[in-house]
């Protein structure tokens, strides 16, 4: 079976490393990718915003399935287009991947459903989101509505920040992502991201992770797309993840079935982990990223084969997941300058595979016959051990073999897990 993957980020360089692995591949097709990517697939020179043309490549190349790696192709309605020319798409239609292409469209379900989340209002102008203010306490939190890579979220301290937050979106500051914003309850508790499959109908778990938004140590700054991740959650227990399948993923399913909106593909849920328990922060319509990374470098079975099941709504029938018992970390290595405007054409050298590990490219190019930065998040380097404390000291030893001047990266991806490891048991 031939394959193609949409996407050139770091996420799709783990997706392409598995995929091709996989007994059913015949040949992997990537569009665009990226330098990491070519080296285990064949990279199109294809615009994905190009439905028709991408049809076009899927029938000239026989593709048996495609997996759609990214957010904004789905939620542009990709998903939608393949299926009705006749291929196999592993990756929601338009209308479900609302899920994240609208915050205001999964909180309005988690009502309908009636999911745990936090309190909210919806706002599509500035005045009424000003006096909306008043109904929620302090810190409050603010969200550009439509999809806005991983930093459409501000945590407002005081009256003045949130004012600030509320001018910024309405003039512009998130494109047309902020056209329509929420006000949510500001939520108390540790964060955590439990990810599942469903072909519309079954569904099965597929492990938890841990981000770090942030773009600074401690958890400080201005959010990202994501610093680092690891794999396992140790703190979503089975218990916690039995009630999130239970409370939060099959009830969002049910009703999307049933208001004719089947969802097919991953469900990625941003979790706050209360003490009135698990409460639905977000959904992504895609893996995340980094989680993906380390949820690729655990996962043991054949992923193409597992996708194709989501993709034919024979998921109830195929192998269910199984990961390695190992912690996999991941260090995201960017550009200075991230989350702002990150400094592009930095050459990077001493890149060796490791053999316990793997360095998945992110935003590369190739310039001059070097490796150079092309984005903001340009590295992820990835690492297994017996723990959380055991993964992070192999990573860093591989971050550290790194030549990347222009780059950095958080030293204390894992810290709160590295942590609670220290102390003595009992």
């Amino acid at each position: 079976m031939n394959i193609l993957l949409i996407g050139s980020g770091g996420r799709e360089h783990a997706l392409a490393w598995k995929l091709s692995r996989s007994p059913l591949c015949d040949q992997l097709f990537a569009a665009p990718g990226n330098p990491g990517i070519a080296e285990d697939a064949a990279l199109a020179g294809l615009d994905i915003a190009d439905h028709d043309a991408v049809a076009a490549f899927c029938s000239d190349k026989d593709i048996g399935l495609v997996v759609v790696g990214p957010e904004a192709p789905l939620v542009g309605g990709l998903g939608d287009y393949l299926r009705s020319a006749g291929f196999a798409v592993f990756g929601p239609d338009k209308a479900p991947a609302q899920l994240e292409g609208s915050k205001g469209f999964t909180k309005d379900l988690c009502t309908r459903a009636s999911i745990p989340t936090a309190g909210y209002s919806r706002h599509s102008d500035k005045a009424s989101a000003l006096a909306a203010l008043a109904d929620f306490g302090l810190p409050v939190v603010i969200k550009a509505d439509g999809l806005a890579a991983g930093k459409g979220v501000i945590i407002a301290e005081n009256q003045e920040q949130a004012e600030a937050a509320i001018d910024d979106m309405f003039g512009g500051g998130f494109g047309d992502a902020g056209a329509e914003l929420v006000l949510e309850e500001f939520m108390t508790g540790e964060e955590a991201s439990f990810f599942a499959l469903t072909d519309g109908s079954a569904i099965v778990a597929f492990s938890s992770a841990q981000d770090h938004k942030r773009v600074g140590e401690g958890d400080t700054g201005p959010n990202t797309g994501g610093m680092g991740a690891y794999s396992p959650a140790p703190v979503l227990t089975a218990e916690l993840e039995q009630q999130v399948m239970e409370r939060i993923i099959q009830p969002t399913v049910e009703t999307l079935s049933k208001e004719g909106m089947p969802y097919n593909g991953v469900l990625f849920a941003g979790l706050m982990l209360t003490e009135d328990g698990p409460k639905l922060i977000e959904y992504n319509c895609r893996f995340g990223d980094p989680e993906c990374q380390v949820l690729m470098m655990r996962y043991q079975g054949d992923l193409a084969a597992l996708m194709l099941a989501v993709a034919t709504g024979k998921l109830a029938t195929a192998s269910k997941p199984e990961f390695d018992r190992i912690t996999a970390l991941t260090v995201v290595m960017a550009a200075n300058g991230y989350p702002g405007t990150p400094e592009k054409g930095g050459v990077i050298s001493g890149l060796i595979q490791p053999k316990d590990g793997k360095i998945f490219h992110a935003g590369t190019a190739v310039q001059n016959n070097q490796l150079v930065a092309n984005g903001g998040r340009v590295l992820n380097v990835t690492a297994t051990g017996a723990n959380v404390t055991e993964a992070q000291k192999a990573a860093y030893a591989l971050v550290d073999q790194i030549d990347f001047p222009s780059g950095f990266c958080r030293r204390d991806i894992g810290w709160r897990e590295v942590e609670r490891e220290a102390q003595p048991a009992g």
